[in-house]
């Protein structure tokens, strides 16, 4: 009886050999990057420092404390809040719906993409200016339509409870587009096979858009969700123009805070340099968030790589 012996694998194959070409440099990057500027930040937190001259005065905690004291973070963490759900349980649907009807290709169709898609495409500052110009109480969009109808609308950005949902509105126009286009893209991406064997088992629409189209694009949905929450918790130059509104009778600009704007005027105008690394830590403004939208991107790509050669492994084999 002959015996089968396994051929040794060498240590350095094609894979490893790869890897330790590629890897060293983006190792190095992220450590330059990412690492050592969270490291720094979480340092200096711990420090009573203005930005200049060498870092002496130790206050162990006392910086997070004052931040979690402040009397408008709570209303900035809530205000965020607002504003992660609000993406996520309205943005993302209404965008996986408007994508699931604009899969067909015609002209209409394409030209119904480019016109919701056109708003992500405005820069922060001019779609803030816009909106504060349709929400303005006195020459707007908004209360020249109240007067068409004969009611008298309320000062939009000018009252404590119409104020949230008027920028969640504004949010979700302007960004719904950039996430309808990814699932676009996703579903397109799906075989056509697939779909028309699942017809010809007669299985309705609704099962086929829940329980195959929407697993099979469940890498585009994840990577969607973490744009969503990243833009959310970051959301700056969009409230900015709205927040600097001083026309309304009204002035709630405390109710309009999120934790950017909050961060930005509590302690960014007021040189505030140790205060802000708790507020950066707080509102997850460090670039190994953003750096997880990308690794998240890299596993599903190596996942179906290993996929494809798997399957063509077993093919040869067979």
């Amino acid at each position: 009886m002959a015996s089968t012996t396994k051929p040794a694998t060498k240590f350095l194959d094609g894979r490893r050999f790869t890897l330790l070409i590629f890897l060293p440099l983006p190792v190095l990057i992220f450590a330059v990057l990412v690492v050592y500027p969270m490291v720094d930040a979480a340092l200096f937190s711990f420090y009573d420092w203005n930005g200049f001259g060498p870092m002496t005065d130790f206050v162990g905690l006392e910086n997070y404390g004052d931040v979690l004291s402040h009397r408008h973070f709570p209303k900035a963490v809530r205000n965020t809040v607002i504003i992660v759900v609000a993406s996520l349980a309205l943005q993302l649907p209404l965008a996986m719906w408007m994508s699931l009807a604009l899969i067909e290709k015609s002209w209409g169709v394409n030209a119904i993409r480019a016109l919701f898609f056109l708003p992500f495409m405005l820069a922060e500052i001019a779609t803030g200016l816009i909106w504060r110009f349709v929400y303005d109480g006195d020459y707007g969009i908004l209360p020249a339509i109240g007067d068409v109808f004969g009611a008298e609308l309320p000062y939009v950005l000018g009252d404590k409870v119409w104020v949230m949902p008027a920028i969640v509105l504004v949010i979700v126009w302007k960004y719904f587009g950039f996430h309808m286009m990814i699932y676009i893209a996703a579903l397109q991406s799906i075989s056509k096979e697939v779909i028309e064997a699942a017809q010809l088992d007669g299985v309705s629409k609704w099962k086929i858009i829940l329980h195959i189209k929407i697993p099979m694009i469940k890498s585009a949905i994840m990577i969607s969700v973490f744009f969503a929450m990243i833009g959310a918790l970051q959301l700056f130059d969009l409230i900015f123009p709205i927040n600097r509104w001083r026309a309304e009778p009204f002035k709630p600009h405390h109710c309009k805070l999120s934790l950017s704007i909050w961060y930005h005027t509590h302690e960014v105008r007021l040189w505030r340099f140790s205060q802000r690394a708790p507020v950066r830590w707080l509102r997850c403004d460090h670039p190994d968030i953003q750096t997880n939208i990308v690794i998240t991107g890299v596993n599903q790509w190596l996942e179906l790589a290993r996929e494809m050669n798997s399957h063509g492994g077993n093919e040869l084999a067979s």
